[in-house]
C-alpha cells in the first residue's frame, strides 16, 4: 500500500518521533509505515487521517 505520510509529515515539519507521539505509536512504526513495510490497522489509519485532517483515501492508495 502506498502512502503520503513522509510528504505530509514534512509539510508539518514533524519528525518521525513527533508523528509517533501524536499517533500513540513508536517511531519505528512510523518508519515502517513510511517505507511500506507495514500497513496500518483500520483504527490507526483513521487516527492518521484525523491527525492530518484529511480523508484516508487522500493519504493511502493501493
Amino acid at each position: 500500500m502506498n502512502n503520503r505520510l513522509k510528504v505530509l509529515r514534512a509539510e508539518h515539519d514533524w519528525s518521525q518521533a513527533d508523528l509517533a507521539a501524536r499517533l500513540g505509536v513508536s517511531r519505528q512504526t512510523v518508519n515502517a509505515l513510511e517505507t511500506g513495510r507495514y500497513d496500518p490497522s483500520l483504527p490507526l489509519a483513521f487516527k492518521i487521517a484525523a491527525v492530518f485532517g484529511q480523508p484516508i483515501e487522500a493519504i493511502f492508495s493501493a
